[in-house]
């Protein structure tokens, strides 16, 4: 049996509310998931953040926009937004993963693409990212993994509501 948060935690009074103790639990499996992505992506030298890029400019290239993407729609499109898009495609640009150029008709616009060793890199990744789901969630039925993505975009969807 799956021990309650207040057990992980050791918390010995009530929750405040429902809302704070959803909240605790969210944020405690977000965690213990970032840190087996990041185990995960360290035998590749990247971060959960570095891949997401990379798949987002895959993407892209599938569906024949091989010219890149903007660089100022790259943070939209992040499954976690990072701070600085501009400081990580650097890095991608370093190791080669990730190529920039400009706009024909406006120079001032920037686009940002996926190179032929990105997409090696990607390749070398995608037979492997699956058992990492599994490791994660594993534990979960179809069913139980579909209410959770229910859930999660609801909450996330009256944020996103409260923010506009």
């Amino acid at each position: 049996m799956a021990r309650s948060l207040r057990e992980q935690i050791n918390k010995q009074d009530d929750f405040a509310s429902p809302e704070e103790e959803a909240m605790l639990n969210i944020a405690r499996t977000a965690g213990e998931i970032e840190g087996v992505e990041r185990a995960f992506f360290k035998e590749f030298d990247l971060t959960p953040q570095a891949y997401n890029l990379l798949r987002i400019l895959r993407g892209h290239k599938r569906r024949g926009k091989g010219d890149g993407v903007r660089a100022s729609e790259i943070g939209c499109q992040m499954v976690v937004r990072v701070p600085d898009v501009t400081r990580l495609v650097d890095r991608l640009e370093e190791r080669g993963l990730v190529g920039r150029g400009s706009c024909s008709k406006d120079r001032r616009v920037k686009f940002v693409f996926i190179t032929d060793k990105g997409m090696r890199l990607l390749e070398r990744i995608d037979p492997k990212i699956d058992g990492l789901g599994k490791r994660v969630l594993g534990n979960l039925s179809e069913r139980e993994l579909r209410t959770v993505s229910r859930l999660m975009e609801k909450a996330r969807n009256e944020q996103d509501e409260d923010r506009d």
